[in-house]
């Protein structure tokens, strides 16, 4: 494994570690935010029947500008049912069905009633159908209205609901062990020496994965001895994920990969062309994805973002997994990059995106007021302000 890894191919190589998991089937309510392990047919159509747009009179849209007379009501729920004769109106009121007989909705703001005689002010319906949402607009029964691998949002649930549906086929949630390594972390909330430090990426990283379907089984600080990592790596055994926290380096303390090894670990790739983020790492045991993290805080958070979430979605079932990168413009300007691809935190400004200044792995400050990741490619030139770039929002 010389030379370091583009970020593209490791991202492919990852998600080639395992297939996604089992499917469960759920009640509708319990399947927000999971991934369709089916395509959803539709086993209605939808509107059922005609039915009006507007509050006003159904009426035959010849017969303009009337007079006619009103002989009933339509209301959602409860319509109309004889059907309307030549000269005949009925008072019908927003997504009621439309009475036999009618084909336009006269709105109730160009009509004038006296009694039960009707009559027609102002320009009227455009044209024979104005006003009524027609039978089947929406869908019809048979339609495929959801494709395997789609996230299921709110608006997808409703339409799922709609098509008749109140159970899904959806992957079962995803487990994942986090292993936070690094005898100078202390839990949060306990007073810190000068060599000490708050260990932050844990909880970090399970407030970044709480709007995925996982699990999560936070094992805590595990000192740098192989020993306390062999023993967090055998309670983490299982779990579809494990993932580490710092140790992943070449220093005489960075312990996780010669303890995975030993445990017969298979390694597929260590360190990528990257920035934050280059000591990635990336394997499997006893049948679970194990992905090295780096320590640094902001580079824990953007390889999370570049590879743990997609694994994860991976696994659920997503179609398309790995982030969806947008279209911006630069509000200033950007020096040129060097071998490794870069994701530099940004903020919204005017319209445009902008770099913060602080851009050390290290630092949580600039880190929680990004809004945005900047990709810069390898090798890439500096760039002036008004040069288009790809941004992955993180909100």
């Amino acid at each position: 494994m010389s030379g370091l890894l583009p970020v593209e191919d490791a991202q492919k190589r990852l998600l080639a570690l395992a297939a996604p998991v089992e499917t469960e089937t759920v009640p509708i309510a319990a399947a927000a935010g999971r991934w369709l392990a089916e395509s959803i047919v539709a086993r209605r159509t939808q509107p059922a029947v005609n039915l009006s747009a507007m509050d006003g009179y159904a009426i035959r849209f010849d017969e303009r500008p009337g007079p006619w007379t009103v002989v009933g009501e339509s209301a959602a729920g409860r319509p109309f049912d004889q059907t309307l004769e030549p000269g005949e109106a009925a008072r019908i009121f927003t997504g009621a069905a439309m009475p036999a007989g009618a084909d336009t909705v006269l709105v109730q703001e160009e009509a004038d009633r006296d009694g039960d005689t009707l009559r027609m002010t102002g320009e009227g319906p455009s044209g024979q159908g104005g006003n009524v949402r027609c039978a089947g607009r929406d869908f019809a029964d048979g339609d495929i209205l959801l494709q395997q691998g789609v996230r299921l949002t709110s608006p997808a649930l409703a339409l799922a609901i709609a098509g008749g549906h109140g159970e899904l086929a959806v992957r079962r949630p995803i487990s994942v062990a986090l292993i936070s390594t690094g005898d100078e972390l202390v839990p949060a909330g306990v007073s810190t020496s000068a060599a000490q430090l708050p260990a932050s990426n844990g909880p970090m990283l399970v407030a970044q994965l709480g709007g995925l379907p996982v699990t999560i089984n936070d094992l805590g600080i595990v000192a740098d001895t192989r020993e306390a990592l062999s023993d967090a790596l055998d309670a983490a055994s299982g779990s579809d994920i494990i993932v580490t926290i710092g140790g992943a380096s070449v220093g005489d303390h960075d312990l996780v990969r010669p303890v995975l090894e030993a445990a017969d670990a298979s390694i597929d790739f260590w360190r990528i062309a990257m920035k934050p983020g280059k000591p990635l790492m990336a394997g499997t045991l006893n049948g679970s994805v194990v992905l090295g993290l780096p320590g640094n805080p902001a580079s824990a958070f953007v390889t999370a973002k570049l590879f743990l979430e997609p694994m994860i979605a991976h696994l659920s079932g997503a179609s398309s997994p790995l982030p969806q990168l947008q279209s911006a413009t630069l509000g200033a300007a950007m020096p040129a990059v060097g071998k490794r691809t870069e994701f530099v935190r940004g903020r919204w400004d005017g319209g445009r995106v902008r770099p913060l200044d602080q851009q050390s792995s290290a630092a949580l400050n600039a880190l929680a007021q990004a809004e945005l990741l900047i990709r810069r490619p390898a090798d890439g030139e500096a760039a002036e302000p008004g040069h288009p770039v790809d941004i992955l929002p993180l909100a």
